[in-house]
């Protein structure tokens, strides 16, 4: 790389550092810092840590398609930086000068972007943190877990969940909700939903009531809206191995009057029906089993929270047989408390590891007829113990399961699956289902159906 470029390269990592690991304000680096990002044509928004990811692109566009592919842009300038040949090994240097120029402000460029995304995400400061902040934090968390992609989440993972447990513990939410006219001015949001979930052991009298009124406004809300996609979800399908019951208002006519054609006679003008069609009317009489495994950890809050409140809907259907675990070092089932989504919610306990296999221990006994049962797995699954839990998974498949293993279900439909259990589950026939919650509800009306 061109000397001049690596050292703007610099000035803007050391300036990071500087804002993360110094609260001293360093006045060259930040001149110098403005005077490069102003070189590339950059916002100086770039540079202030109180302006989210989600705003630079709201403003500018143009960089949108930048941030999606800094991962890509960094290793690619890692290998460059690896491989590049010495000024003499050059078949043609004045030829290439441009081409070199290009790429070199290119990495520039992914070193300002990748220093605002890491400045977001570690520079937390002190303090008080409001709702709204932590809010914006999640979602700048969630920009660079996306441009990690799969690879590098083991510790990355972890040190995050920590910068978060930081910022809810530095939040005044008790006294807030303590205050009735402070609390009504909340807005139900998830995070604000998962700091009440982390904290409710912690609230009492008015502050948990208010708590409470929240969670339950929330729940309500997306009720609403998972109520409308599943509406159409049919209540059983036809069992056709039951003959139709030859009644009158079972009468097929459209179809008895096709099947006779043939015995139209032209002369009298009449058709002659020598046998009559019925329609088929019986249902299933044993309702469909569905079995919701929620990974319960702090990682799934919104998969947790959405399927909780998706899973009381589709127990409100008629022969629909629903059954709710939750899990993550222990399992918990829910089953009792599974129309009422506000208790449930109530009764889970975000955080800890993850362990499947206890959640498989109280999912296997409820599989008493496997091809009338459907078992929907929501998980990052990054597991204690990977291998024996697929065994588990791939035994109730083969023995006729509806298995459906989830990543996500929220609102962005961005969720990072252990790759070792994405590979295996593609293989096993039954791909990571990964997005917005309307992908399982279709999937789910299609086995009920």
């Amino acid at each position: 790389m061109n000397e001049t470029y690596e050292t703007q390269r610099q000035i803007l990592y050391w300036r990071l550092l500087a804002s993360i690991f110094d609260n001293e304000p360093q006045p060259a680096l930040e001149s110098g810092s403005a005077a490069v990002v102003g070189d590339l044509g950059l916002p100086v928004a770039l540079l202030d840590p109180g302006v989210s990811i989600d705003t630079v692109v709201q403003r500018f566009p143009e960089l949108e398609t930048e941030f999606e592919t800094l991962g890509a842009a960094v290793r690619t300038e890692d290998d460059a930086d690896a491989d590049e040949p010495a000024a003499t090994d050059l078949p043609d240097a004045d030829a290439d000068a441009d081409a070199a120029n290009v790429v070199d402000t290119q990495q520039v460029r992914s070193a300002a972007l990748v220093s605002k995304l890491l400045l977001n995400v570690f520079a937390t400061g002190s303090g008080n943190v409001s709702a709204t902040q932590l809010a914006g934090w999640q979602r700048d968390a969630g920009w660079l877990k996306r441009i990690l992609g799969d690879e590098g989440n083991g510790e990355m993972r972890t040190v995050l969940a920590d910068l978060e447990g930081d910022l809810v513990s530095r939040m005044r939410l008790r006294e807030v909700l303590a205050d009735p006219g402070l609390a009504a001015q909340l807005t139900p949001s998830m995070s604000l939903i998962e700091q009440l979930l982390r904290d409710k052991s912690n609230l009492s009298g008015i502050a948990l009531a208010n708590a409470k009124a929240l969670i339950r406004r929330f729940v309500e809300q997306i009720a609403e809206v998972l109520r409308t996609q599943v509406q159409q979800a049919s209540a059983g399908t036809i069992d056709r191995s039951v003959p139709p019951k030859r009644i009158l208002r079972n009468l097929d006519v459209d179809r008895t009057i096709w099947k006779n054609l043939p015995n139209w006679n032209p002369n009298d003008e009449r058709l002659y029906v020598d046998r009559l069609f019925y329609r088929q009317t019986a249902k299933r009489t044993v309702p469909a089993k569905m079995i919701v495994v929620v990974d319960q950890s702090g990682s799934m809050v919104d998969a947790m929270v959405n399927c909780t409140i998706l899973a009381s809907i589709f127990a409100g259907l008629p022969k629909v047989d629903v059954h709710l675990i939750a899990y993550d070092t222990d399992a918990l089932d829910l089953t009792p408390w599974v129309h009422d989504p506000f208790e449930v919610l109530l009764r889970t306990n975000l955080g800890g590891g993850t362990d499947g296999r206890v959640a498989m221990t109280l999912t296997q006994p409820k599989i008493t007829d496997p091809k009338n049962t459907v078992v929907v797995w929501i998980s990052d699954f990054y597991e204690w113990e990977c291998q024996p839990l697929f065994e588990s998974m791939q035994a109730i498949h083969r023995n006729g399961v509806k298995f459906i293993p989830v990543g996500s279900v929220n609102s962005s439909g961005h969720q990072s699956v252990n790759p070792w259990f994405k590979e295996r589950f593609k293989t096993m026939g039954t791909p990571v289902l990964s997005g917005r919650i309307q992908k399982l509800v279709h999937e789910l009306k299609n086995f009920l159906d």
